[in-house]
């Protein structure tokens, strides 16, 4: 199997294409040779100048090798251990040889170019066979996320009878301004995620890998679900334990994340479950609109055993767990609208209706609004609502919409619940926002819930100076969250009052700040539609 690397310098570049080999430690005027446990693997640079260079990995594998030490008359011995794909098609045997061969360029080390190793390269990766049973459109799934244009090209099974159709394998291209390293580390998880059958036994330390090299973008991958329970070849033991890790620093809930398996109707609607939750509403949300997630889920950090903001109802006596972060914020934005007296509630920023079924089951709120701008996120939301008894379900609505925009058939109601949602506007759209909530609609109370960033450091896998959520446009600190809501309130005649929800560390204060608004009774200028 072969893997090419390709960098092109531009015109303004103070670096040479050639320095490619000091990023990789693999000198480019000769070819290198490493043997591994099933094979040899070659390194060799088809071209290096200042203007180009290419990087090739070829991969040599002995089929024989591979099945050495297994027994005949287990599972795993036939004839389809000697022959098959391993040779030829892009595996977990080309992620191990990454990482034995290119180790430090996969860790981004380079001591001699350390300033081009954190640059963005504008980079060509080609690997001529790589299984991929969903097609091309898996593949774009995938690595278009992260930053790469996507050229997956199926092959056919044989060029001499074009009417056999298609293999399930494909030619892909990837092309971007990515560092090496990033670069590597999406090849190393990818690949055996695309190929779906990993040569060597799984244990709880490749959860560790997983994490490791999915560092700064696993987390806020639109199909992280998906590729987590393929890298750990749907191992539901580790894939719920990954899925809780990475839970710590995702605000969504374990089952909405993934680790819990639903019932598919066969093997085949499982292969294809590759959507997630959040990646439309990501996409809507660029254009204006504002969605949150459905539900926020916590490592054991977030929880909160015991805390005042839990209610006690919501966790079972008997189960060991504490209740997350997601639990926690949900039934503290309950009492909070109980505590305000309110009957007829709007959820904007819906998302998948994770609050909706919490509010929904509560008989004081007699009317339940929950709008969104993701047609998608609604959809979920629909069909989860559609299992509830009808005189719970005919209480709830749903409606398509952007927060920015004001909607006069949004007025009236007693309270609107903007629940880890903000964060997810541009800073610049704001304004559109509060206008359309607190101008236009102006319901009697509003409460609002977004990230505490002084409580990012406490998140073991949350790398300095990142947020919590891929499409997060900011994080605020207690100081900033304080300013911005006694602004508004000030601006449209609201009094608010502040809460932490979750355990609250004495220096850095709780995970989730909220916000609670009451309409003054004291002001008379509040402004009215806008």
């Amino acid at each position: 199997m072969l893997l090419t690397i390709s960098c092109t310098r531009p015109d303004d570049a103070a670096w040479a294409a050639s320095d490619l080999g000091y990023l990789l430690h693999k000198n480019p005027a000769r070819i290198q040779t490493f043997e591994q446990s099933y094979g040899m693997a070659h390194v060799m640079y088809p071209e290096a100048t200042d203007e180009r260079c290419t990087a090739a990995l070829l991969l040599e594998v002995d089929p024989v090798r591979l099945v050495r030490g297994k027994q005949r008359g287990t599972p795993d011995f036939s004839l389809a251990q000697y022959v098959n794909d391993r040779p030829y098609a892009a595996s977990s045997l080309l992620s191990v040889s990454i990482a034995k061969v290119f180790g430090s360029a996969l860790h981004g080390r380079c001591g001699q170019r350390a300033e081009l190793a954190v640059t963005a390269l504008p980079l060509r990766i080609e690997l001529p066979a790589v299984a991929c049973k969903g097609g091309p459109e898996t593949a774009e799934r995938l690595f278009a996320p992260l930053g790469w244009t996507v050229t997956a090209t199926p092959l056919p099974l044989d060029p001499a009878f074009p009417e056999w159709g298609e293999s399930h394998y494909v030619r892909l291209e990837l092309e971007g301004e990515l560092r090496l390293s990033d670069a590597l580390t999406h090849l190393y998880v990818l690949l055996p995620v695309l190929d779906g059958n990993k040569h060597y036994w799984l244990d709880e330390a490749e959860i560790d890998k997983l994490l490791r090299f999915g560092e700064g973008w696993l987390v806020g991958h639109p199909e992280r679900a998906w590729i987590t329970r393929r890298y750990l070849s749907r191992r539901q033991s580790l894939v719920r334990v990954a899925l809780a890790r990475l839970a710590e620093v995702d605000d969504l809930e374990p089952e909405d994340l993934g680790a819990v398996e639903e019932n598919l109707d066969d093997a085949t609607e499982s292969e294809n479950a590759v959507a997630s939750e959040g990646s439309e509403a990501a996409g809507a949300l660029a254009a204006g609109g504002a969605t949150q997630p459905s539900g926020v889920a916590a490592g054991p950090s977030e929880v909160a055993a015991g805390t005042s903001a839990a209610d006690p109802a919501n966790v079972a006596d008997d189960d060991p767990r504490p209740p997350s972060l997601a639990v926690i914020r949900r039934a503290s934005v309950v009492r909070a609208l109980h505590q305000v007296g309110a009957r007829r509630v709007l959820d904007l920023g819906c998302g998948e209706g994770a609050l909706l079924r919490q509010l929904v089951a509560e008989r004081e709120f007699t009317e339940i609004v929950g709008v969104d701008v993701a047609m998608r996120s609604l959809h979920i939301a629909k069909r989860r609502l559609a299992r509830l008894p009808e005189w719970q379900a005919r209480r709830v609505s749903l409606r398509q919409g952007a927060l920015t925009y004001s909607d006069a058939s949004l007025r009236g109601y007693d309270a609107a619940v903007l629940m880890e949602v903000i964060e997810h506007v541009d800073a610049s759209r704001l304004g559109a926002l509060e206008r359309a909530v607190f101008g236009s609609a102006a319901p009697g109370s509003v409460i609002v819930t977004t990230p505490n960033s002084e409580y990012n450091v406490l998140y073991e896998t949350l790398p300095a100076g990142k947020f919590r959520h891929s499409d997060h446009r900011f994080e605020w600190s207690r100081a900033q969250f304080t300013a911005w809501a006694e602004g508004v309130g000030e601006e449209y005649g609201y009094e608010v009052r502040f809460e932490p929800i979750g355990t609250v560390d004495g220096n850095l204060g709780a995970p989730t700040q909220m916000a609670i608004f009451r309409k003054s009774t004291t002001t008379s200028d509040a402004k009215g539609a806008a």
